[in-house]
């Protein structure tokens, strides 16, 4: 399968040929057309040959290669490079699956690199030629509406995030302790932590695209960025609550084992405490006197068995109208 997704020259918004690699050249001359090209887990030798045809910074290029980097904007003279973090939930092993996509962008292309788990970025590129009179703002605009793909990927994440931890405060309150509880708490939180890596540094990116004085990114693009920082600041919002109510059912967690614990403790001292007056009964009885009222009283037996069953009523009862058993 091709590393090389798609490759396209545009002209006034419209998609005006699909071009190979090495003619790349030829229409980066044209002054009214722009080139977008999608690349998917590249090779190095491909990544080579599309620094030669653009003209990309070395250090970007090994970066794009390698992956597994941060998120990110960097400029490198005329082009930007720029690293986001994908997400998808992967329902069959409960997990979010990440992954990146780096883009060079210049005056009059844009390259875009998939690595790891993410989705195709056809049906973006298809929205995109559907509504000429925004795409014909140039690789800008095809910049914002990838990263706006991206960053919609988190919303279902965040959802499914959500509805776990709802299904484990049904199951810390309704149910008994369980030490598989309080793993699935320990790994929700540190997939939120995750997320929240992913995410933070969009609005910093978002903020710097937005007030770059650069020719790559129009004037009249630029506010389409802040939609996608307003996108990150919400579910940067809804990370932070989601933190903190699986704080608070963490710490209620712990609380209603303390609880059950105590509830045990006192258990275990009112039966204690019921079996240690027939002990203390039989011991005295068990000091062999040689001269014991009982002794010489027909009725002394029945009478001390019964003030023993007597007395652990009266203290089973106590306990159990105290709520001890």
């Amino acid at each position: 399968m091709s590393s090389i997704v798609n490759c396209a020259a545009y002209a006034d918004g419209k998609r005006v040929a699909n071009i190979e690699l090495n003619e790349i050249g030829q229409t980066l001359t044209q002054t009214d057309q722009f080139v977008w090209i999608g690349l998917h887990e590249p090779s190095e030798e491909l990544l080579s040959q599309v620094q030669r045809e653009f003209g990309l910074h070395e250090l970007a290029v090994e970066d794009a290669h390698r992956a597994h980097q941060r998120p990110k904007l960097e400029p490198y003279g005329d082009t930007f490079f720029i690293v986001l973090r994908t997400a998808q939930i992967n329902n069959q092993q409960r997990r979010i699956d990440f992954g990146e996509t780096h883009f060079f962008l210049g005056n009059n292309f844009i390259v875009t690199v998939r690595h790891g788990s993410s989705l195709s970025y056809t049906e973006v590129r298809n929205r995109c030629e559907s509504t000429p009179q925004l795409l014909r703002k140039g690789p800008g605009f095809a910049l914002y509406a990838v990263m706006d793909a991206i960053v919609d990927q988190y919303f279902p994440v965040i959802d499914a995030l959500v509805e776990e931890l709802e299904e484990l405060e049904e199951k810390i309150f309704n149910e008994t302790y369980k030490r598989e509880t309080t793993a699935q708490i320990y790994n929700l939180k540190r997939q939120l932590l995750a997320v929240k890596h992913a995410v933070s540094p969009l609005t910093d990116i978002c903020n710097r695209l937005m007030r770059f004085d650069s020719e790559i990114i129009q004037e009249d693009t630029r506010p389409y960025f802040r939609d996608v920082y307003d996108h990150s600041v919400r579910i940067n919002e809804m990370i932070d609550n989601t933190r903190e109510l699986l704080t608070t059912a963490l710490e209620a967690n712990f609380s209603l084992i303390s609880i059950s614990q105590n509830e045990i403790s006192k258990k275990f001292a009112g039966w204690a405490a019921i079996i240690g007056v027939p002990t203390m009964i039989a011991g005295i009885y068990g000091m062999n006197f040689s001269f014991m009222p009982e002794l010489n009283w027909h009725y002394g037996y029945p009478f001390a068995l019964a003030l023993t069953l007597g007395s652990c009523l009266t203290l089973y009862l106590i306990f159990k109208r105290s709520g001890w058993l």
